[in-house]
C-alpha cells in the first residue's frame, strides 16, 4: 500500500482528502498544518507521495517543496491549491512537483494522478496541470 502525507492548513481539507486517498487503497501515514510541520513529517516518515497546499502558515507549500526536494530529488509532490494562477503553478512545477491540482478538485482526477506516478516505469511522471 502506498503511502501518503497530506500538508494542508485547513483540518477539513485534510480530512477529504484523507478520507479520499484511504477509500482508494493509499494509506495517509501522516498529516501537517503549515510546510515547516510538512517537511519534518516528510524525513520522519519519508511518504510515496506528498499532497501539499500552498498558502499556509509559517512556510508556504513551494518553499516546502523545495526544501522537500533538496532533500530528496526523486520525492512525489503534488501541489493542490485554490490558488489557479499560472506563476503559482510554474513555479511548483519548476520547483519539483509532479502535478498543480486547482481546488476545488475530483476525486477521480486526483486518484488518476497518484495512478500515473506510481505507475511510471521510469519513476518520472509526466508534469501537467489538472
Amino acid at each position: 500500500m502506498k503511502t501518503v502525507l497530506v500538508v494542508d492548513d485547513a483540518a477539513f481539507m485534510r480530512m477529504a482528502l484523507k478520507t479520499m486517498l484511504e477509500k482508494n487503497g493509499f494509506k495517509v501515514i501522516a498529516e501537517a498544518r503549515n510546510g515547516l510541520e510538512g517537511i519534518n513529517k516528510y524525513m520522519e516518515h519519508r511518504p510515496d507521495l506528498v499532497t501539499m497546499d500552498i498558502t499556509m502558515p509559517e512556510m508556504n507549500g513551494i518553499e516546502a517543496l523545495k526544501q522537500i526536494m533538496t532533500f530528496d530529488k526523486n520525492a512525489n509532490v503534488i501541489v493542490a491549491s485554490a490558488l489557479g494562477q499560472e506563476a503559482y503553478i510554474k513555479e511548483a512545477i519548476v520547483s519539483g512537483a509532479k502535478y498543480f491540482i486547482v481546488k476545488p478538485f475530483k476525486e477521480e482526477h486526483v486518484v488518476l494522478i497518484l495512478n500515473k506516478i506510481f505507475d511510471a516505469q521510469d519513476g518520472s511522471a509526466q508534469k501537467e496541470v489538472i
